[in-house]
């Protein structure tokens, strides 16, 4: 294989940030869009190697760690994780923008929102699927199978450690990712209102 899969460490950190901010915007590199580079980080890569490193896996190649599959066998308890010993230490560091009109916020002011205010999965896809994954690779490791092996990879992890199913969301914007979820062969759940025309969830049944 062009790049290996390999269970995260905590060295991998400052990689996950990176990944995350060099793939943040729809899948293209976001690094132009924040005056805080960490921000991406924070919200969506971080909190999984710090509280849920047995379901995070890194793609490394000769370059280095350029791609991971991170993710909760449960979701409500990985939220109630972040509410404990995530968000609080970085409220004090990024100012909640509720204050201001939402249509004058800048892209750091967004994700800084959501530190103050988390958005909670629905119901509707955790009941049936109560782990989650969020999936990167920078430009030299895609197009190349290993995003199908990751995520082969992750399920089978998840459902060693008792998942039901998996879900994932993926913005309407990331036509790319959007793409590959259904060439996977991933369930597309059907919108019931929630964020429209925001978010597309997917969901992978784990039990026979």
């Amino acid at each position: 294989m062009i790049a290996d899969i390999r269970l995260y460490r905590p060295d991998d950190l400052e990689a996950l940030y990176e990944i995350a901010l060099a793939t943040g915007d729809a899948g293209q590199d976001a690094s132009a869009l924040y005056r805080d580079p960490k921000l991406v980080g924070h919200v969506y890569a971080g909190p999984y190697g710090v509280l849920e490193p047995s379901g995070a896996f890194v793609l490394e190649d000769a370059r280095g760690v350029g791609g991971y599959i991170i993710g909760a066998v449960d979701t409500r308890a990985f939220e109630a994780a972040l509410e404990a010993r995530w968000w609080p230490d970085l409220r004090p560091l990024y100012a909640d923008p509720s204050g201001t009109p939402r249509e004058a916020w800048d892209f750091d002011q967004r994700l800084s929102y959501l530190i103050h205010h988390p958005v909670h999965t629905p119901s509707r896809v955790v009941e049936s699927y109560p782990a989650h994954l969020h999936i990167d690779m920078l430009p030299r490791l895609q197009g190349l199978g290993l995003g199908k092996a990751l995520l082969d990879c992750w399920f089978q992890a998840m459902r060693a450690a008792g998942a039901k199913g998996a879900h994932l969301g993926v913005g309407a914007a990331n036509q790319r990712a959007i793409r590959f979820y259904r060439a996977y062969g991933l369930a597309e759940l059907p919108p019931s209102g929630e964020r429209p025309n925001q978010v597309l969830w997917f969901a992978e049944p784990l039990t026979y």
